[in-house]
Order: C-alpha cells, then sequence, then structure tokens
C-alpha cells in the first residue's frame, strides 16, 4: 500500500515534498502504528531545525544579486581576456565562464537559465553552430553542484549531519578535475572541427576587462577564502558574499538598484520555501524510513553481491544514474542519502564526505538527460534547439564527467586530500 501511494502520487504528478510527507502517513495508517501520528508535527519541524540551513536562502540570494548585478556579463569579458585568441577560445570562455559563474550560484539550472541567453548569442555571432553552443552552456551547468557553494552539498551536510564547510573543501579538487576534462575536450573538438579564433584584444581593451572583473571575483573569494581561512561558517559566509554583492552591484557597477532588489528578495523566498519545504518532509520519509529498518535490509542485500567498497561505490553510480533520470537532484537525494549512507559508512567503511561528492556527481548528470532532464529541457526552451539534438550532442561531455566518477570512486584521496 505504502509503494503503491508513493508511486501513484509521483505519477500523478503532486510535488516531490507532498508526496514523501503523505507516503508517511500511508504507512502510519497502514501499519496501525497511529501512536506515531503525536510525532509527525515534530519530525516536520526537526527538518528544519538546523543551523546550517540558514545558508540556503543566503547562497541563493547571492545568486540572485550577482545576476542583477551585472556580475555574469563581466565574468565572460574577464574570461575572454583571460583566454586571448586562442583556436575555439569563445568556447574556452564559455566554458570559464560556468566556473566561475558555478562558484556563485551553486544551481545548475540557474547557471543554465543565465549563461544561455548571455554566451550562446555571442558564439553564434562568432561562427559557432549554435546546438554546439548550447550543448557546450548546457554540461558547464554539471559544474555547479561540485564547485563550491553548492545547494546539493548544503543539502547532503544536512541530511547527513555534516560539515559543509569540509564538504565545501571536499568538492574543490573534484571540480578542477572535471573542469580540466572538460578543457582537454574542447582542445580536442576545437582541432576537429577548426573552431574559429576569437578577434585579438588590445592590450587596453585587455586591462579594462581585468580590472572591470576583479571586483566581480571578490565575491566567490569572500565564501571560499573565509572558509578555508576559518574566518567563517558557510551560513557566515554566505552572508557576507550576500553583502558584498549588494554592495559591489550598487555602488561598483551601479546596476543593482533597490528596483530590482524587492523582486529579487521575492524569489529567493519563493525559491527557499520549495527547497525547505523538500528537507522538511524528507525528514519525515527518512524517520519512516529507518523506523521500517530499510537501511540495514539494503545493507543485507549489497553485501550478499560484494564486499568491496569499489563495488558498491559503481552500484550506487548506477543506482543514481538511473534515478537521475526521473527525478531532479534534491529530491533523489532527500530519497537516497538516510538508505545509502548508513550502509556507505558502518559496512563498507567509506568516507561519509568521499560519498557525498560521489552521490551528488552522479545525480546531477540526470539534469541534462531524458526523460525528465529539467537542465536539459531548459536550455532548449532558452534556445530554441531541440532536447533530442542538444541531448546527443551532450555525450562526450557526460562520458568525460562519467570518466571522472570512476578516477574519484577508485582514488578517494582526490576528495578528502583538502579536509
Amino acid at each position: 500500500m505504502v509503494i503503491s501511494g508513493f508511486l501513484g502520487l509521483l505519477v500523478l504528478g503532486v510535488p516531490v515534498a507532498f508526496v514523501l510527507a503523505i507516503t508517511a502517513l500511508i504507512y502510519i495508517l497502514a501499519s496501525g502504528n497511529t501512536v506515531l501520528l503525536d510525532s509527525y508535527p515534530q519530525q516536520f519541524f526537526g527538518g528544519l531545525e538546523n543551523y546550517g540551513l540558514l545558508a540556503l536562502p543566503l547562497f541563493i540570494l547571492v545568486g540572485e544579486c550577482m545576476n542583477e548585478g551585472g556580475i555574469a556579463r563581466r565574468l565572460m569579458s574577464l574570461s575572454l581576456a583571460l583566454i586571448g585568441s586562442l583556436r575555439g577560445g569563445l568556447a574556452y570562455v564559455n566554458l570559464l565562464s560556468n566556473m566561475m559563474m558555478a562558484s556563485i550560484l551553486g544551481s545548475t539550472v540557474a547557471q543554465i537559465t543565465i549563461m544561455t541567453r548571455m554566451a550562446v548569442p555571442e558564439m553564434e555571432r562568432a561562427g559557432y553552430p549554435k546546438d554546439a553552443s548550447v550543448a557546450l552552456t548546457a554540461a558547464g551547468g554539471l559544474l555547479a553542484p561540485i564547485i563550491p557553494p553548492s545547494m546539493l552539498f548544503v543539502i547532503f551536510g544536512v541530511i547527513a549531519q555534516l560539515s559543509i564547510g569540509d564538504l565545501f573543501i571536499a568538492g574543490i579538487i573534484p571540480g578542477l578535475l572535471l573542469g580540466a576534462g572538460f578543457l582537454a575536450l574542447l582542445a580536442w573538438m576545437g582541432r576537429r572541427h577548426q573552431f574559429p579564433r576569437n578577434a585579438s584584444l588590445t592590450l587596453a581593451q585587455r586591462w579594462h576587462a581585468i580590472r572591470d572583473g576583479l571586483a566581480a571575483g571578490l565575491v566567490p573569494l569572500i565564501i571560499v577564502g573565509s572558509i578555508l581561512g576559518g574566518l567563517a561558517t558557510p551560513t557566515e559566509a554566505a552572508a557576507l558574499a550576500c553583502v558584498g554583492a549588494i554592495l559591489i552591484g550598487r555602488f561598483v557597477y551601479r546596476e543593482l538598484s533597490f528596483d530590482v532588489l524587492w523582486p529579487a528578495l521575492k524569489r529567493t523566498a519563493r525559491n527557499s520555501a520549495l527547497v525547505l519545504m523538500l528537507i522538511a518532509a524528507a525528514q519525515v520519509f527518512g524517520w519512516v524510513i529507518t523506523f521500517e529498518n530499510l537501511p540495514a535490509m539494503t545493507a543485507t542485500w549489497i553485501q550478499s553481491i560484494s564486499h568491496s567498497p569499489t563495488v558498491f561505490l559503481l552500484l550506487v553510480l548506477a543506482l543514481l544514474l538511473a534515478i537521475g533520470m526521473v527525478l531532479d537532484p534534491i529530491p533523489a537525494l532527500i530519497l537516497v542519502v538516510p538508505v545509502l549512507l548508513p550502509v556507505a559508512t558502518d559496512v563498507y567503511d567509506i568516507n561519509p564526505y568521499h560519498f557525498g561528492v560521489v552521490v551528488c556527481l552522479s545525480l546531477v548528470m540526470g539534469l541534462l538527460t531524458p526523460p525528465v532532464g529539467s537542465a536539459l529541457f531548459t536550455a532548449s526552451a532558452l534556445s530554441g534547439v531541440r532536447a533530442e539534438r542538444i541531448a546527443l550532442l551532450l555525450a562526450p561531455y557526460l562520458g568525460v564527467m562519467l570518466l571522472v566518477l570512476v578516477i574519484l570512486i577508485v582514488a578517494p584521496v582526490l576528495v578528502t586530500l583538502l579536509i
């Protein structure tokens, strides 16, 4: 009854947060343990009673302020000045700008929305095929959940009761490794398809772009520097970054007026409420899963297949790739972590930070794969290119990401080295 209710609600298109909350109620009523109803509101509230969750709305607000303050355009210009007139230079600029935006937004869909509007027209004017430009822009969005700050890392840290700051640090090397893999792929594609070269910038133009973009780089520097330096928690770093983004957008670039700040605050409140509702419902659902002893049963089943931590993580990778094709990363993360994390840490002695990076990277691939692929369809809707065509051109980038995931599974030191 519980499984049928869960699947039925999903098929009917009920929001995932309500699916989780209603499924927990179905379980309580079906099992006859109606005494659990007394704890239901407490468990719901307990899912939000976590200081680390304050970082979520603050990071969302940072992204809004950076977007409205004209930061994205200046990051593009800064990247162009750094790249110069290399063959396929705009492709490199697109990817580097995506990496910079990833260090600010932490949201794949938001990043693809901004970059599709900004980078694709520029690449078209320079002679790049539109479909290839859209595919590259979408692929760059894969960096958002791994380069700090990361919304998925914040949610994983809350669910797993881990340090969000250490999760951010754990994502630095994997993020750089993924970015390097994409750059190598672009170098090969540029030679094979003879990408056009950028127009050469004069020394004055390059200096202007670098000088204008330095202020934009202060915001990610505040976030990463304050956390790495031990000066602030991730929540405090997010608050400092908010102040920095508002001051830079208002007084340095003079594009962040109070007329646009109020709508940005409303969007932040709305998006934060959606995510927080999911987390609260997940607490109730996880409570039911624990009560039913599902992690222990899952551990017994997986142990019957293999006792190797590497094989376990490869099985998890295959499972999450399948789940990511039908669920967005946040609800998928909320569903699988309470079940799989105890198995990974208690049975296979896997470092929880290593497990978290693998899980978040595995799930985000689903954003760009059918049949759900919200980021894929976002890129399609904004660009007018068919989703099927974008998915086909994304195959090499997804292959690189899969290779990086396998490397991280085999060599966990790449995740744990800095923490």
